[in-house]
């Protein structure tokens, strides 16, 4: 049987070929993005991986249909596995707002799923680093968001050399598409197409961008005159103060290349790349202070920011960089059974180290003494525990450090604490 295209197989390390994806690469990678969202005083939440099909459109319209996994449900319920995280959110906060003292700071990592072309960087599966703030309008929520961001990637060993943050505005573009069009031109839809213009200005040839600005009123000089000038919005220039008294201001750079094609957003937008331009934006986000109002059917009105950052271009750079570590299993002890009348004695030892929170295995059924002291090397075993019985009867558990064979003899009390001491040292 063959997975699905677009899926994938998490293996453990050792890894049974070179295109594998880890298990314990995916592991380090959540447990660092946890890890620095409890730092920033964020709590995690978790939503069902399939919603309403009406949820996901009320964001993003009819059109994100032909990119999801949908379908009728025994319930004859339109239903499709979540693409997004958000609009599960947003649902969830508009729910309970009233509940939760503002603002409220959340995080998530869920798998979501799009049925669209695979590539690279992208899957019909990803797992993603979702982070948000509700309840606040000031430009410090924006800052504090992107900061969380900048050291989520430092903590996985990335640094300035490696990424930068580049930070938008949809207002200030919202101010030059309506400013530049005679009153009464400026619609939303047109301004939601010009939008969809700039969001893809870096990756269409110049001549086809022109035109598409062209048959909206603008031209691709003017357009590039504004992204040129790079000029702060009085909500950037303050983000970017924000971000300087932290000293994390040499990780951002406003730039106005970067629009977010999502309707939903209304403030400042940014997304993470990869500096040597190799990989797919490594995030992004920004503020939709809309965006509970509108799934709650105008009954919350709640402004929101966030930014989702996913698993699989982030993998995908941390192993051009060499910056994962290495993950190879590794046990505290592995306990040798060579005298079968000592097994049940055994168990209890083996019992005993991991309920004192040690790492133990130990073979499953008879087996000779130097097989098993081979599996304990290939199990990359700090230790291997033997119990023995004393010449005066007692029981005692030979101990011996693999990496120099240094043996030692200590009671069964004694063992627990031996091999913590000796995994602190």
């Amino acid at each position: 049987m063959e997975r699905l295209p677009g899926f994938r197989d998490f293996y453990p390390e050792p890894l049974p070929h070179q295109e594998a994806w880890s298990a314990d690469v995916r592991n380090y990678i959540f447990d660092t993005w946890r890890a620095v969202a409890r730092r920033y005083g964020f709590r995690e939440y978790d939503g069902p991986p399939l919603e309403t099909l009406e949820l996901f459109k009320a964001k993003s319209g009819d059109e994100i249909v032909g990119q999801l996994y949908n379908f009728m449900d025994k319930g004859d319920r339109a239903v499709a596995l979540r693409p997004e995280m958000t609009p599960t959110l947003a649902r969830m906060v508009a729910a309970h707002a009233r509940n939760y003292k503002k603002p409220v700071k959340w995080f998530a990592i869920p798998q979501l799923f799009r049925y669209e072309r695979q590539q690279k960087g992208r899957l019909r599966e990803h797992f993603q680093f979702n982070a948000d703030i509700f309840g606040e309008t000031d430009p410090a929520a924006d800052a504090e968001l992107i900061a969380l961001l900048i050291d989520s990637l430092r903590a996985l060993k990335l640094t300035a050399e490696d990424f930068v943050i580049r930070l938008s505005s949809r207002s200030a573009w919202q101010n030059f598409f309506q400013t530049g069009l005679p009153s009464g031109e400026s619609t939303p839809e047109k301004e939601n197409e010009f939008c969809q213009v700039i969001d893809k200005i870096e990756r269409e040839e110049p001549e086809q961008t022109d035109k598409k600005l062209k048959a909206l009123g603008f031209s691709f000089d003017q357009v590039k005159a504004f992204i040129a000038a790079a000029e702060p919005t009085a909500e950037l220039d303050a983000i970017l103060k924000n971000l300087a008294a932290r000293g994390l201001d040499g990780f951002v750079k406003v730039d106005y290349n970067v629009i977010r094609g999502l309707a939903y957003y209304t403030g400042p937008v940014f997304e993470a790349f990869d500096k040597k331009g190799e990989n797919r934006a490594i995030a992004g986000g920004g503020r939709y202070d809309n965006l509970v109002d509108l799934v709650s059917g105008g009954k919350v009105d709640l402004p929101g920011l966030g930014f989702g950052m996913g698993d699989v271009v982030l993998t995908e750079l941390l192993k051009e960089r060499g910056l994962l570590p290495k993950l190879d299993a590794t046990l505290d002890a592995f306990v040798m059974i060579e005298d079968e009348a000592l097994r049940c004695e055994s168990l209890r030892l083996v019992q005993q180290l991991r309920e004192a929170g040690l790492t133990v295995d130990y073979a499953l059924t008879p087996a000779k003494s130097d097989r098993q002291f081979k599996r304990a090397l290939e199990s990359n075993a700090a230790h291997t525990a033997r119990l023995e019985r004393s010449i005066a009867g007692d029981r005692v558990v030979k101990l011996k450090k693999l990496q120099t064979r240094e043996e030692r003899t200590v009671t069964v009390a004694e063992a627990a604490s031996c091999l913590s001491r000796s995994k602190q040292e």
